[in-house]
């Protein structure tokens, strides 16, 4: 019986396995030219110079993958009596230490519609708006930030608290319906670092944690591709040696 009909079940297994892993590989290569090129979609957006938001009749048709993380200005007057409370367990971008609440507030525009500003982040202690009153500022601002997309929900996200005006993720239709609002984007924006009065609440919230693994996953399933031909090779090689060394 020939090398190959001795073999050819573990063989073809072995090949299946390996193209398999081989192909996952390659699929993870393909997803870090993506993600790459992502990363460097969102850098170059958030260093431009701000722009104008987009038109408010054009707010349906706005696509999240071409403004996310785009760098905007605007003017308007904060609705603070609608102001909404973010939980976060832990300070976002550079406010320091501990759990706390990002601040979303509605801007009423001054060329129409409403926006929901993610004013930064306030610690527990500061939640009360009475705590932070210097920072309720009135009348007309220029804000200029991030334009984000609704944040998603997994698993883990705990159920939102309207009655007690608790999110836990950041949802503008969400805000709006509780609020009773009209003509809301369905983006947000979170404010950039500009000291607000009292320093808080404290922005530039946004966190920059997107991960890019696809290199790590794409050496991993090739060294498994790897692993299983020399696992392979080895029994194939103990099992032709057998039967010379028992005569």
């Amino acid at each position: 019986m020939s090398f190959l009909h001795r073999h050819f079940l573990l063989l073809a297994c072995a090949l299946i396995g390996m193209g398999l892993l081989s192909g996952l590989g390659v699929w993870q290569l393909q997803r870090l030219a993506w993600k790459e090129t992502v990363l460097a979609q969102i850098s170059a957006r958030r260093y431009a110079l701000p722009q104008a938001l987009p038109p408010q009749k054009d707010w349906a048709k706005v696509n999240p993958d071409d403004y996310d993380y785009r760098h905007v200005i605007m003017r308007g007057v904060f609705d603070h009596a609608r102001e909404s409370f973010l939980f976060r367990a832990s300070a976002t971008g550079a406010a320091g230490e501990g759990p706390g609440y990002e601040v979303l507030t509605p801007l009423a525009l001054d060329d129409g519609g409403t926006v929901i500003v993610n004013r930064g982040f306030a610690p527990a202690e500061l939640k009360e708006p009475a705590r932070r009153a210097a920072g309720q500022v009135a009348g007309e601002v220029t804000i200029s930030g991030l334009m984000r997309r609704p944040e998603a929900r997994n698993a883990f996200t705990p159920a939102d608290e309207p009655d007690k005006n608790l999110w836990f993720t950041r949802d503008p239709a969400a805000l709006a319906a509780h609020w009773g609002l009209q003509g809301v984007a369905p983006f947000s924006v979170d404010a950039d670092a500009t000291p607000n009065p009292g320093g808080w609440p404290k922005g530039g919230a946004t966190v920059m944690k997107i991960p890019n693994n696809h290199l790590a996953y794409a050496l991993t399933w090739f060294a498994l591709a790897t692993t299983l031909a020399a696992v392979t090779a080895v029994f194939i090689a103990k099992r032709e040696r057998t039967p010379k060394d028992m005569t």
